[in-house]
This record gives structure tokens, sequence and C-alpha cells, in this order.
């Protein structure tokens, strides 16, 4: 029973940061797992399907802008693996946690540098962790169109760095980032 866990959106300008729990079981049979990073946004969402439907079980939770900002990016993304873990509808044996931090749980857990890409529980988690991060910044596209969250996902790319100089920062912008800070 190990559960892995990772986040998506820690380096963002705007949207909650995202953490993923998932416990898969031996005999689980999804062929293809990795970091999410590697794998194209069709082969992502395929396999969250995949792992929503065969994972023993799996959670996903975020910390909020306004959590993001009053904690720092770090505690807030170790808050959103917290959530996710105790939002499990079992628990694991051991929480084996992409990075070099585990968040403050009641079992046992390591941290496991490029775990993503070597610990097929974590690689699952990334890939939760991101296709449900990048579904929501899709809807908040439809609520702010002229970021470009449907592109850019909240990076600080050109364009999002433009739109922020020509409209100012929104409501799901992170005000503790500087790039964002320098335009308050």
């Amino acid at each position: 029973m190990i559960c892995g866990v990772d986040e998506a959106g820690r380096g963002p300008l705007a949207g909650p940061v995202f953490a993923a729990a998932v416990i898969l079981g031996a005999d689980h049979g999804i062929v293809g797992l990795d970091d999410s990073k590697k794998l194209s946004e069709r082969k992502r969402n395929l396999l969250a399907a995949e792992i929503r439907a065969h994972a023993i079980a799996w959670a996903i939770a975020d910390a909020s802008v306004a959590e993001i900002d009053s904690l720092n990016i770090l505690q807030a993304t170790l808050l959103a693996m917290r959530r996710a873990v105790e939002s499990l509808a079992r628990a694991p044996s051991m929480v084996l946690v992409d990075g070099l931090y585990c968040p403050q749980i009641s079992l046992p857990a390591r941290a496991v540098v490029r775990g993503d890409s070597t610990v097929a529980e974590i690689s699952a988690a990334s890939i939760l962790a991101k296709t449900s991060r990048d579904t929501l910044m899709l809807e908040l596209h439809e609520l702010f169109p002229h970021y470009g969250f449907d592109r850019h996902k909240g990076y600080p790319t050109t364009a999002h760095l433009k739109a922020l100089r020509v409209h100012g920062v929104s409501a799901v912008h992170r005000r503790s980032f500087a790039p964002v800070r320098t335009l308050i």
C-alpha cells in the first residue's frame, strides 16, 4: 500500500497549486506512467482516466492563491500534499513524495528526488495533479480570457507578462510572486 504524492503548479504566477496522492497496487496494469512533464497533453489525459479507473485509491487537493501568498509556495505545496494524502479513501502504509520535502502527516513518508520519473505511484500522482490543475486553468481562462491561461496555464511566458502589464493583476494572480508584486 504505497502512496505516491506529487504537485503541479509551483512556478505559475496564477492559480492554486495542486497535489495528488495515488495508491496503485501491484497489479495496476497501467502502461506508460512517467513524469507528467514528459508526456503530451493527450497522453496525460488518457493516463489520468486510467489512473482514476484502476487505482486502489486517489485524491486531489489544492492550496489557494491566498494560501500561497500567506504561507509561501513551498508551505502551500506541502499543505496541498497533506490534504491529498488525508483525503484518500484508504490509508497507505508508506507515502513516497516527489522532491526534497515531505508534508507533515501521521504516516511514514520519504522524499524521493526525481520520483515522478522512477516511482509509478508518484508518476500517477504527477499526472493527476497536472491534469486537474490544467482543467482548472481552462475554467479560469473562461473567466479571464485576456490573460491566455488556456495556452500557458499561468506560467510566466512573454505573452502572460504582457497581458499582466496591459490588463493588470486579476483575483487569481499570486501577489507574492515578483512579477505580479511589481505590478501592484
